[in-house]
């Protein structure tokens, strides 16, 4: 379970990457499955972490605006 918190915090957190919901709830999504494949390979079963942490991070992008989520001036600017 604490694994599974986990990788929907750090989806949450980097659900901010893009303008629209749509980008933000793909990207959102990707992160999510990412860090969820990881976190659900050290429990086991990875693609059961890949479903969660996908559907939290899309879910988490797609409810965010870029307002709500600010990661600060990005480094390469």
């Amino acid at each position: 379970m604490r694994v599974r918190l986990c990788a929907f915090a750090f989806a949450a957190v980097l659900a901010g990457c893009g303008t629209t919901p749509g980008e933000r709830a793909i990207s959102g999504g990707a992160i999510g499955a990412g860090a969820g494949a990881v976190g659900g390979a050290l429990v086991g079963n990875p693609l059961a972490g890949a479903a969660i942490g996908g559907a939290g991070g899309a879910a988490a992008g797609a409810l965010t605006s870029p307002n709500q989520v600010d990661l600060g001036r990005p480094v390469w600017k």
